[in-house]
């Protein structure tokens, strides 16, 4: 039998992170020290940070960038955890989701540094080699076959969520709902019994408002848009999100995908993957490999159409085998 809410405090936690805010909302019984939960999941997602950022030069994955090809160089577990995640659905995408981006990533601005022509035009190679190839990663240890620039951007933040929520269960916390932006994970259940609530934005730039809302149970759930980060050129808006063949932001994109999966870390890689694969050739991969996905498309004018993937957003196609992670 559930407990009811009037048994525990409820504690609403937050926190600065990859620029951006990490949160945490869960129920514990009276006495339990908020203040060093804040404190420990303030470390949890620092260390994610401190590896794996490319805004600071000193993290373990720009040291990885610099390292000239060939050499074998030693990066902590956490980062060779999310590697190996990153590889595999790399992979399994055929490339879709890329790590090897991170050339594009900041000739096109977003990085640290402006968008720089020069850069954009040695970016856009005909022919660029996907991190799956181009990295070996092995026992403790990564080496690049090619000149790579590696960006973790597409999964880190999800990997950091998943960081929050091994947290919270060390400090003895079971039910609780954590995200950062928009990738969220749900631990249990609330203490009335009922699952986590959390809502699919409507992918409008100018204005926050939900398009629908998800029940979640032991589940993660990350979002990828054209609507929050973009670039302009020639007064057109281009994503964020790299297209990996191209070296460029991705042209004619769904709006937004969201994909549910065990790990925030696999749905956040999995969201971008099937942002650059669309509606068609990512549906088609999405049920192949047991994913629940929602496609939001701008249609005529404002409206917005939606293409659903999987049992929980209204699917009825089977779907067979499972995703990485």
């Amino acid at each position: 039998m559930s407990k009811t809410s009037t048994e525990f405090v409820r504690h609403a936690l937050n926190g600065p992170t990859m620029g951006t805010r990490w949160s945490a909302l869960f129920f514990a019984p009276p006495g339990f020290d908020a203040e060093a939960a804040r404190k420990a999941l303030q470390t949890a997602v620092n260390e994610v940070d401190a590896q794996m950022s490319t805004w600071k030069p000193d993290s373990d994955l720009m040291r990885l960038n610099r390292a000239p090809v060939g050499e074998r160089v030693p990066v902590p577990a956490m980062m060779m955890e999310v590697l190996r995640l990153a590889l595999a659905v790399g992979k399994a995408s055929g490339g879709a989701f890329d790590i090897g981006v991170g050339d594009a990533v900041t000739a096109w601005g977003f990085g640290p540094s402006a968008a720089a022509p020069n850069l954009i035009r040695t970016a856009m190679t005909p022919r660029r080699i996907p991190a799956h190839v181009a990295i070996e990663a092995g026992d403790g240890e990564v080496r690049t076959r090619v000149p790579i620039a590696l960006d973790l951007n597409g999964i880190a933040k999800g990997f950091g969520v998943d960081r929050l929520a091994e947290t919270l269960a060390t400090l003895g916390v079971r039910d609780a709902l954590v995200g950062i932006d928009g990738e969220m994970r749900a631990m249990g259940l609330r203490p009335d019994g009922e699952p986590w609530t959390v809502a699919v934005e409507l992918p409008d730039p100018d204005r926050r408002a939900p398009h629908s809302v998800l029940s979640l149970q032991d589940c993660a759930v990350a979002t990828s848009g054209d609507y929050r980060h973009w670039v302009e050129v020639q007064g057109r808006r281009l994503s964020h999100t790299m297209d990996p063949r191209r070296g460029a932001p991705l042209l004619d994109a769904p709006a937004s995908v969201t994909v549910l999966a065990p790990s925030c870390a696999a749905a956040d890689a999995w969201a971008t993957a099937l942002m650059v694969l669309g509606p068609c050739k990512g549906g088609e991969l999405a049920r192949k490999v047991g994913i629940d996905a929602l496609f939001l498309l701008r249609g005529e004018g404002d409206s917005i159409d939606a293409c659903r993937v999987g049992r929980v957003f209204g699917d009825e196609q089977p779907a067979t085998g499972n995703a990485e992670g």
